[in-house]
């Protein structure tokens, strides 16, 4: 939800111009462009180095050039800083730096929410080397290929691969340190003449309209270029409403005259194509080229923003490097480098750090339904009523704000709502389950339980004088939980006991909305950076991660009210790196309109491949009435987010899947049981995302890398190696433009028909369907009987759909476990491996923690079968099919579809929890 229903107000957020930092750190790189012969002020004292145990450290002192020093004010006032450099035992580089002896300390706790254990250094690295020019070089990985060249003076770092520049620090010389300083210390008049004071704007205090951060530690910002060499595209720093490939903000031709936003705020009705700052920030960069990728995590969590530029190659190469500059207000220098080699690689390095997303509860990555606002507990009942009557399936129902007693919550309205648990138990007598929302801001009320709690036991964010915070949010006069305590975070998870939250019930899960937080009487509608937290933490310092913090607490509640653990629930807005270890997220408030849907496809894949896998756009656009058929085209390919969600502002008309009558009825209904005959699919890509740290949906790159025609394409996208999608985003269409990749067989997801790469097609995307295909090599699990929900599906047996690539082969797998508890952590669960080769398909366990012990859900589903076979793209005719050693007719016969053999077996019965074979004769 959001404040108003208008257009967004861009008034109310600041531009660069109006952040001093953001100001300041670009004079900076003006200052570098414009001086000749610029060098970096910072060098390396070559005697300080030491290499003990993983661990490079060495003394960084700012020493101005006769190029630089115009800007000694930027950093020239302290005595020095302090370089760290991490090799650890993932392959990955960690780099810190921070003042030695600092007048006021930084924050620098981000790590221990972030990070999900202590890190390990590796043991794999050769010792410290100098060369003929200067250069202290540490190989390391298991085999070498990775190399960290340091220069001293100008201080830089350079990642290689194999020998091949793959990232540069410092290349550019913006590395710029503000140290925390009295005001009065700072009196450089050539740096005020020089650059019109930009380098000193907004230092001591910034005012915001009405609102002035008064800025008692003075300023603190820091900033470093982070050079790609030879490499055109970075994706990732989300959440933007831009493209997937990055676009340019400095440099000649710069697409975007604003750098990139990293700040988490209330934006509703965003614009499109633009670096506005959103709800969720992720300060994680891929860059990929045909040989090389690389990524970089930023562990900052104040605000930052990031530049773009696309430079010449230094090596003659026509290739393009790209240069970007990031910077934030507070905290420490605190990155680290994954050099892969590949993008896989780079991801499932960095999910070891932050974490990967964790397996929900089956039934969350079914179809939801919302709107704000189901009214009462009889409008609920029609709502189900109506799924039922139209034979539409879904598995959870939705309640906002309204739900509650005075938008207290916890609580339930008394007249609307007056019997919850009857009304919970009456879904759940179909497997169906309810969310309801639970947002940070408590009304001040001395009669509210929960904020009474919270003012006796000092819990709530204070402002820059010590005092609760005050501010306006729904509830009205509001307070804020300070998640930096410890001591707030367990008080918060005790509130979703059953006897605390009273109505609730284990088929009730949570919804955090307005997390950012979202503050509408604060600067900038979120919360003044001067507020302050536990042990005088200031806000300016943590803002980015208070979100997750939040939705880390619910999570911990909905997790420890059940005695044998359950697994939780819960949607946040606002997101950090590290959400994805306590549930799902959605882009925010959109609109129903066609630019809107078509900018939600670059905005997943990107927030996938900064490690948030489980995500989706408010299907039909939260703001506004969508036409029909932009409706039926959203819950088209919305079918394919991994996290699939209607959801309708307030004003906006009612539309249930079945309110705008036929064809559309019949349309949607075809899209939502798409999604539920492809849940074995949804939940085995689920739970390789939780092991590997992988995107559910996929850019084109990624299962194509080598594919330079895939780098920037943004309007299609994979569904984990097998599927293709293309939404339909413009109104009319009845063709599509698609490109199949490779050199190799496409077969439509609907008909069979097939396509072959590499190259685009016109295929046809009439009404009732979107353009989905699968690709050879692969098999995709299905279920095919039409169920109310997700949980009446457990009993059903499975369809293996096959298409065999040109050397006959195909694989593919199946995850199956309770769906509910944490016994998959034990080894209670299923993972099979299907196989063709040699027109032999075969099923083996790749159950790693299999005992002697008979799980539970092993033990009652491992008789489930495998009733339908589907074998497409076959070279030959099939006369019978032997399975283990019982010959079987095929009854469907042969088909032939581009020259291709279709064989189906219709009554395979073979039980998924054995290994067994199928041989076609």
């Amino acid at each position: 939800m959001a404040l108003v229903v208008s257009a967004v107000k861009r008034e109310d957020f600041k531009s660069c111009a109006q952040s001093g930092f953001c100001t300041r750190n670009r004079a900076y790189a003006d200052l570098a462009s414009e001086t000749p012969d610029w060098e970096s002020p910072f060098r390396l004292d070559p005697a300080s180095l030491q290499l003990e145990d993983g661990i490079l450290t060495g003394d960084l002192m700012h020493t101005p050039t006769t190029s630089s020093s115009s800007a000694e004010s930027s950093g020239a006032l302290n005595d020095g800083y302090t370089l760290e450099i991490h090799l650890l035992d993932n392959d990955a580089v960690r780099v810190r730096m921070s003042e030695r002896d600092p007048k006021r300390r930084r924050y620098d706790g981000l790590h221990k929410t972030v990070l999900v254990k202590p890190l390990i250094s590796s043991s794999q690295y050769d010792h410290l080397a100098r060369d003929e020019n200067g250069l202290f070089t540490i190989n390391y990985g298991s085999q070498r290929q990775n190399s960290a060249r340091i220069r001293f003076a100008p201080f830089q770092i350079e990642f290689l691969v194999d020998g091949v520049s793959t990232l540069v620090l410092n290349e550019g010389g913006l590395l710029k340190i503000e140290a925390a300083q009295a005001r009065n210390d700072v009196a450089d008049t050539r740096t005020r003449a020089l650059l019109e004071r930009r380098l000193e704007q907004g230092m001591w205090s910034e005012r915001f309209k009405d609102i002035v951060d008064t800025k008692p530690r003075g300023p603190e910002s820091f900033g470093l270029d982070i050079t790609f060499p030879e490499i055109e595209d970075v994706y990732g720093i989300p959440e933007h409403a831009s493209s997937l490939s990055l676009k340019t903000t400095r440099g000649p031709g710069a697409q975007y005259t604003e750098p990139y936003r990293l700040y988490n705020l209330d934006v509703f009705e965003y614009e499109i194509d633009s670096p506005m700052a959103l709800y969720g920030s992720i300060p994680f960069m891929l860059g990929h080229s045909k040989d090389k990728t690389v990524g970089v995590f930023w562990m900052n969590a104040a605000e930052t923003w990031i530049d773009i530029e696309k430079i010449k190659s230094t090596s003659g190469s026509n290739r393009k490097t790209t240069r970007t500059h990031w910077y934030s207000e507070a905290g420490v220098l605190d990155l680290f480098v994954f050099l892969g080699p590949t993008h896989r690689d780079i991801l499932k390095q960095y999910s070891s750090l932050v974490g990967a997303t964790a397996l929900p509860q089956s039934f969350a990555i079914g179809y939801h339904q919302c709107r704000w606002n189901y009214i009462s507990q009889k409008d609920v009942t029609e709502v189900d009523a109506g799924f039922e009557k139209h034979e539409i399936p879904y598995d959870v129902l939705w309640l906002d704000i309204e739900h509650t007693d005075g938008k207290r919550y916890f609580t339930w309205h008394p007249e609307q709502f007056p019997d919850p648990i009857d009304m919970q138990l009456h879904l759940a007598s179909k497997g169906r389950k309810m969310v309801t929302i639970i947002d940070p801001h408590i009304k001040m009320d001395k009669e509210y339980h929960v904020s009474i709690e919270a003012t006796d036991k000092s819990l709530f964010v204070m402002n820059s004088l010590l005092s609760p915070f005050d501010g306006w949010c729904w509830p009205g006069s509001s307070q804020w939980v300070d998640f930096e305590n410890p001591r707030a975070k367990d008080w918060w998870a005790s509130q979703f006991s059953y006897d605390r939250y009273i109505g609730s019930t284990n088929t009730l899960f949570t919804w955090n909305d307005m997390n950012e937080p979202s503050v509408f009487t604060g600067p900038e509608i979120t919360l003044p950076k001067d507020a302050m937290h536990h042990n005088r933490v200031e806000h300016r310092s943590i803002h980015n991660i208070y979100g997750a913090m939040f939705h880390a607490a619910t999570a911990q509640g909905l997790t420890t009210r059940n005695e044998t653990l359950q697994r939780p629930f819960v949607l946040s807005r606002a997101f950090f790196a590290g959400s994805q270890r306590y549930g799902a997220i959605w882009t925010g408030d959109n609109k129903a309109s066609w630019e809107h849907f078509a900018v939600a496809t670059p905005m997943l894949l990107t927030i996938g491949l900064a490690g948030l896998p489980f995500s989706g756009a408010d299907v039909g656009g939260f703001f506004g009435d969508p036409e029909p058929e932009l409706l039926t085209r959203w819950y088209q390919a919305g079918a394919f987010y991994p996290f699939f969600r209607a959801h309708a502002h307030l004003d906006s008309k009612r539309r249930e899947p079945w309110l705008f009558g036929e064809p559309y009825t019949s349309q949607i209904r075809a899209a939502i049981r798409t999604r539920y005959s492809l849940l074995p699919l949804w939940y085995t890509l689920f739970q390789e995302a939780s092991t590997e740290g992988v995107p559910i949906i996929r850019p084109m790159f990624f299962e194509f890398p080598s594919d330079e025609l895939t780098y920037r394409m943004d309007d299609q996208f994979m569904v984990g190696d097998a599927l293709l999608v293309k939404p339909v985003t413009t109104a009319g269409a009845t063709h599509s433009e698609v490109y199949f990749a490779g050199n190799e067989k496409w077969f439509d997801f609907y008909d069979g028909q097939v396509k072959r790469g590499p190259g685009v097609q016109s295929v046809p995307s009439p009404a009732y369907k979107i353009p989905v295909y699968q690709r050879a090599g692969t098999i995709i699990p299905k279920r095919e009987k039409p169920r109310r929900s997700s949980k009446e599906m457990e009993n059903d047996p499975f369809t293996l759909v096959i298409a065999v690539d040109s050397n006959g082969e195909a694989s593919g797998r199946l995850y199956l476990d309770d769906g509910e508890s944490f016994e998959y952590t034990r080894g209670d669960y299923i993972l099979r491996e299907f196989k063709v080769q040699g027109r032999v398909l075969t099923s083996r366990s790749l159950n790693r923690q299999e005992s002697e012990t008979e799980w539970s859900f092993i033990r009652r589903f491992s008789s489930l079968k495998v009733e339908r076979i589907v074998f497409q793209g076959l070279s030959g005719p099939v006369s019978r099919v032997v399975i283990g050693d019982r010959p079987t007719a095929v009854e469907s016969g042969h088909d032939v579809a581009g020259g291709q053999y279709v064989v189906v077996v219709s009554k395979a019965n073979l039980p998924i929890g054995q290994d067994w074979s199928v041989t076609l004769l």
